[in-house]
């Protein structure tokens, strides 16, 4: 593993820790992200959590795990498992298919890869998803109970989720198919947002991209042959794509605070997917993981040296091809509107925007890693 990436890496995670990491209620044995800093007494107190946002804290608790395994982590993922139950009225389900697929993902990352288990969460999560597959309704599932919406964002993640866990392989491929036929551009080949009574949704994010690569990147790895070409193929597209028109400076571009805030940290983490995960051995296939690592490291250097620097730790920009803003108290918080969290008046004051920093160090440190041996 590339030192210098570890290095920054753990200096991402000591910067949330000790900005956003707090025992929820002053309950002992508890821990979740407080969603900014500085934060207001609301903040402190949890009056806001942000489901989704908890879930990708969770996932980067695991990333750090595995770069550098300690049992206080451990103990920390644990923590962060219980409290997000706990806050969520001791359930781990809500409305919404894209929060329960992001929380999925990080529970089977921690039990998979750090040893924390909840039994009866993982099986629970995946009959939502099973059970929300809607073809007569034109998805895919959709992206919240009792919607007609079917979007990228909730089958990207849902479908990454299946593969990896239990015998639902064949519906993350027809979820993958579903959405190839659906929501690719047959111009510029990226993913749209979703399909709402028959009309596309033309909005082309980054991290649509990136869960779509993610879904293709696993199914080529646990495909047989025929599918498996399939797979490949589209990922060489997508990869080619997110590269000219998504970083086309090499860096991949920012969608602001609030909820945008994670886009570009989930693009990282699938690309690192692909540049260490994708199958093949051909000229397309080292081309796309080639490409795919060049995109990460590219963003990840460009994020750090425009980071600014408080008591020694990182502070990331929403846009990481510019100088980030140091956030102060005072000013618009994020606001959970119409299904969405939208930014804080200075964008680098939300927890999705530290995590998307934290989450691009631990993909470069990933790609490095796999690049060296």
């Amino acid at each position: 593993m590339d030192q210098l990436w570890a290095n920054r890496a753990a200096s991402s995670e000591a910067a949330v820790a000790q900005r956003h990491l707090k025992r929820l209620w002053a309950l002992p044995g508890t821990q979740l992200g407080v969603v900014a800093w500085p934060p207001t007494r609301k903040d402190r107190l949890f009056g806001t959590w942000h489901y989704w946002w908890q879930a990708h804290l969770l996932d980067c608790l695991v990333d750090a795990q595995l770069r550098d395994p300690q049992p206080h982590r451990h103990a920390m993922i644990n923590r962060q498992v219980r409290s997000h139950r706990l806050r969520n009225n001791f359930r781990w389900t809500n409305s919404y298919y894209d929060d329960m697929a992001w929380l999925a993902l990080a529970l089977e990352r921690a039990a998979r890869l750090a040893g924390v288990e909840r039994h009866r969460a993982l099986p629970k999560l995946a009959d939502q998803f099973v059970d929300a597959w809607a073809p007569a309704d034109g998805g895919g599932i959709p992206w919240r109970k009792q919607d007609k919406f079917f979007n990228a964002p909730a089958n990207g993640p849902a479908g990454i989720f299946l593969a990896r866990y239990g015998e639902h392989l064949q519906r993350a491929d027809q979820m993958s198919d579903w959405i190839d036929r659906t929501l690719i551009d047959p111009e510029t080949h990226l993913v749209f947002d979703g399909i709402k009574a028959g009309s596309l949704v033309r909005a082309q994010y980054t991290y649509c991209q990136g869960v779509v690569l993610g879904l293709e990147t696993e199914l080529a790895a646990r495909t047989g042959a025929e599918a498996r070409a399939r797979h490949q193929a589209r990922v060489h597209r997508l990869v080619a794509a997110v590269g000219e028109q998504m970083a086309p400076s090499g860096v991949l571009r920012g969608a602001g605070g609030g909820d945008g805030g994670l886009f570009g940290g989930i693009t990282a983490r699938y690309l690192a997917l692909v540049a260490t995960g994708l199958p093949g051995d051909s000229a397309d296939d080292a081309v796309a993981r080639d490409t795919a690592r060049r995109i990460v490291l590219s963003s990840a250097k460009s994020a750090w040296d425009y980071r600014q620097t408080v008591d020694g730790l990182p502070l990331f920009g929403a846009f990481w091809d510019r100088d980030a803003e140091l956030p102060k108290a005072g000013g618009e918080e994020a606001q959970f509107v119409g299904g969405a969290v939208n930014a804080s008046e200075i964008a680098e004051r939300d927890l999705s925007v530290q995590l998307s920093g934290w989450m691009l160090m631990e993909a470069a440190c990933n790609v490095t890693a796999v690049s060296e041996t």
